[in-house]
């Protein structure tokens, strides 16, 4: 229950190839980008990555750091089809666990409450039970008989997610409209890692914003990083929007060029590359 504080690169220490980890944010929103750059930066690999999928995923794609996804979609919000990761699809590059939002939903609820499985109506009379032959469907000891999808737990052993404020202690603040599902990823994996814009005394959460602001639990946190503009270039609202001109450039870059501009020995790095690019586009 002590300090909890590291840098990016001990989270990426703690991280093996093939682990099942888990990023929180949604598509091109609040994503821990510094400590996906951080992961980038390392020999990471043969991960299976569970997230609701965003420049994450297309960077981790495209780095070939990914073997399996599970995922409900992979966009830039502004840009509907992460580019990166189509690519890496179209050249057989991951296996993929396509699945519907509210089965992802349950099944993170399923591995928070370390169940097994969850039933769920979602996915019923789709094409989600086609593409995913190895989903099972259980029947209802009631009265009713329903049959319903046994969506099984998204057990994770890492967990990274981006969050306005938190404290030493690991608990975490949003500031933002949307929770996402950053606490369900957190206390569906065995060690959950969290960036934040800013490391604030445990007080000042409680205040200029209410309890409901209050998402993570310093039981469920390992770690705690504090990353200045870490969501960058997607949104951390209200602390600043998506870099809507950046994200075009990334989306439009091959992989190699944009890798090797942009990730550099660390996030100090990124920083200054992203200046210098902001001087020659004239901003």
């Amino acid at each position: 229950m002590g300090d909890k504080t590291m840098t990016a690169e001990e989270v990426v220490s703690r991280l093996a190839s093939g682990m099942t980890l888990g990023i929180g944010g949604w598509g091109s929103r609040r994503k821990p980008m510094a400590l996906v750059r951080a992961l980038l930066r390392s020999g990471i690999g043969d991960l299976t990555v569970v997230s609701c999928g965003g420049p994450d995923i297309g960077m981790l794609a495209a780095a070939g750091r990914i073997r399996k996804l599970v995922t409900a979609f992979v966009t830039l919000d502004s840009i509907a089809l992460e580019p990166h990761y189509r690519a890496a699809r179209e050249h057989g590059g991951l296996e993929l666990t396509e699945i519907d939002e509210g089965m992802f939903l349950s099944g993170l609820r399923a591995a928070a409450q370390r169940l097994p499985f969850l039933p769920v109506r979602a996915g019923i009379g789709s094409d989600v039970m086609r593409v995913n032959p190895e989903l099972r469907t259980v029947t209802s000891p009631y009265a009713d008989a329903e049959t319903l999808v046994a969506m099984p737990a998204l057990r994770l052993d890492a967990a990274l997610v981006h969050v306005n404020r938190a404290d030493r202690l690991g608990n975490g603040q949003y500031l933002g409209p949307d929770p996402y599902f950053d606490d369900l990823f957190c206390e569906a994996a065995d060690a959950a890692y969290v960036s934040c814009e800013r490391i604030v005394d445990t007080a000042e959460l409680t205040k200029a914003a209410g309890p409901w602001s209050l998402l993570l639990k310093r039981l469920a946190v390992t770690g705690v990083v504090e990353a200045p503009d870490g969501a960058h270039f997607t949104s951390c609202a209200p602390e600043y929007g998506r870099d809507e001109e950046f994200q075009r450039w990334y989306a439009a870059t091959p992989w190699p060029d944009f890798a090797g501009r942009f990730l550099g020995a660390d996030e100090a790095a990124y920083r200054a590359a992203v200046g210098k690019w902001r001087t020659e586009q004239g901003r």
